[in-house]
Formats: structure tokens, sequence, C-alpha cells
């Protein structure tokens, strides 16, 4: 698709600055200024980084309101990011989803309840006493055990998993890959190795939840592993049995957490984060990247490092260990000083004497 810049600034409600050609710029797509050509438009979402326009070939740019005058057209908007993604949508609109109901090559118990407008592609696998709400889509090769409840308007991308009597709310993303309802990682030592232990539980999630792909939760012992309304989880995410995470948190990849840890609402646990079982995370608390968490986490709060303390606590000791070579050739100096200072006092006695 093609449209004229003109077009584009209308198309966002924003303000086009700078001068254009008599015949107007046309405009093919939308990238980044990397890969941005002359027929192209980019972005740039703050004043401090359009000296990153210099290497850049892009024929105009969407930039915040107030830059000004700069080195080529240019849209000016309140929010850059959302014109930016109205810009692709119009020049590269998604690929139309044609609703084909049940297929034929999937494999749906007689005893599934399936809504209106539900989809189910080829090869995925409806267990026995499965509910899916009006409006949901179970996309090739999904497998989808007995007793489970999915939500209406849900989506459940290729490839998942979900095990026995597992809860999905409603208008939730589970992505590619992901499993929800294996089992625990719980085992008694016997005297001949070790006893799985008791697997009785689920898999709870509530409504608005996405699910990266390639991300694990698994079911309580006894009851649900439980996770809030509105939380994302994103790609890699391995979340163990009775685990219960609040509302609206946002769990980054490769995070891992253990047994019957709970957190509160708005919870921000950032890359590769640990946490330890038996703990809880406060309302609003922040773990930053790579943290080993092994204590309770008040409200509010932001830790870093392993283990996990107050992050001014630990800018302090970063700044203290970059600091580490300089202390190390000033206690040389100081120490060789000193030695000099009592070998001289040595000397002087030894004279009095």
């Amino acid at each position: 698709m093609a449209v004229t810049l003109e077009t584009l600034a209308a198309h966002v409600g924003g303000t086009l600055v700078g001068t254009t050609p008599p015949d107007g710029i046309v405009i093919h797509d939308a990238t980044t200024l990397e890969r941005a050509c002359p027929d192209h438009v980019t972005l740039v979402d703050h004043a401090d980084k359009l000296h990153l326009l210099a290497r850049s070939r892009a024929g105009a740019v969407i930039v915040p309101r107030g830059c000004g005058a700069i080195d080529r057209p240019s849209i000016e908007v309140a929010d850059v990011h959302a014109a930016f993604a109205s810009v692709i949508t119009l020049l590269r609109p998604p690929r139309p989803r044609v609703r084909g109901g049940v297929s034929p090559q999937a494999a749906v118990d007689p005893s599934a309840r399936l809504g209106a407008d539900v989809d189910v592609h080829p090869f995925a696998v409806v267990g026995a006493d499965v509910e899916i709400g009006a409006g949901a889509t179970i996309h090739a090769g999904v497998r989808i055990m007995p007793g489970c409840r999915i939500g209406p308007g849900t989506e459940i991308f290729p490839g998942a998993v979900l095990y026995d009597d597992t809860l999905v709310g409603e208008r939730c993303i589970i992505h590619a890959n992901a499993v929800l309802g294996g089992y625990g990682f719980g085992y008694k030592p016997t005297g001949d190795g070790y006893r799985l232990s008791a697997q009785l539980g689920w898999v709870e999630i509530g409504d608005d939840v996405e699910i990266g792909a390639g991300t694990t939760i698994d079911r309580g012992t006894y009851g649900p592993t439980v996770i809030g309304d509105g939380t994302k989880l994103d790609n890699l995410v391995m979340i163990a049995h009775n685990v219960r995470l609040g509302r609206h948190n946002m769990i980054c990849s490769q995070v891992g957490v253990a047994g019957s840890t709970t957190t509160g609402d708005w919870v921000v646990m950032a890359g590769q984060v640990g946490v330890r079982d038996h703990v809880h995370i406060g309302d609003r608390a922040v773990l930053g990247a790579r943290s080993g968490v092994s204590n309770d986490v008040e409200p509010g709060k932001t830790v870093l490092g392993e283990p996990a303390i107050d992050l001014r606590d630990r800018k302090l000791q970063l700044a203290t260990m970059s600091k580490l070579p300089e202390m190390r050739k000033d206690l040389k100096q100081l120490t060789a000083r000193l030695d000099a200072l009592e070998r001289g006092r040595g000397d002087v006695g030894a004279e009095a004497a």
C-alpha cells in the first residue's frame, strides 16, 4: 500500500512539519531507522535521539510534538509509538483470518461443549468434558486434556498443551508450546529412589492473561496454581506448583518462581529473576534483572542483585566494587609508607640503646 505523507499525518492526527516536494512524498512502508529507505517513514520517540536520523535514509519521520524543524519532513504527534503502530497497520494491514469452525481434521471428544463461533484448527485435540467459550480459537496441534475450561475470546496458539482440569479465563492469549498443568517438581526420598509427591491440584488462569511461548506453569499439589487477572508472562518463564501470582504482574523472560511463592498486584520481575519457594512479593515491588530473591519483598520496593537487596544499597555496592582496583593500589602505597615509618622508628630505638 502507498499513501502520501499528508494522508499519514491526517490518519494519526499529527502535524506535518517541513517542506515537501510539490507533488508530495509517497510513503510505501514504515520501519526502523536502520532499515528505512527514501520511500519509508520511520520514528524517533524522544528529542534526545534526533541525532540518530543522520544515519537513516528515511524519507520522513514521526516525532514527539515540539521537536521543530529537522533535516527532513516530519509528523509531530503526542504519542509516537501509538501513531507509528497505526501507520504500520494502515500500510501493512494484518492478514485476514477466516473463521472456519471445527476442522474435520481436529479430534473433538463428543462430550466437549463448544460455544458459538469457536474455531478448532486441524490436528488439535480436545478431550472429554472440555468447555470452550464463544469466539475462542484453538490453533493446530493444541492438546486440551479432559476437564479443561477455556473462556470466551481466548486464543491458544499451535503446540500448546493444557493438562487435565486447567481453567483459563476470558480473552487470554496462550502462545505456542506453552504447557499448563504439568506435574510440580516435588519428590520424597525413599530407600530406593524418589517418590513423586501428590499432584492433585490444577492451574487457574484469570482473565486477560498472556502466556508466552515455551512457558510452563505447574499444577498445584492439592489446590490451584493461580495467575491473576491481567498478568503477562513472557516467553520461557517457569511458574512452579502452588504459586499464586496477583493481578497485572509483569514477568519477563527466563524468570523462575519456586513453589508456594505469592505476589501482590502490579509486581514486575525483570529477566532471569529467580525467586525461592514460600516467599511473598508485595504490591508494586520491582525485582531487577537477574536478582536472586530469598526473602519477602516489601510493597513498592525495588531490589537488585544476588542476594537481592534494596536498589540504593546495591548501587552503592556496585560503585564501591568499581573502585576496588584504585583502593587496592592506595592500600599498597599506604602499607609501604607504614612499613617505612615503622622501620624508621626501629632504627631510632636501636641508636638510643
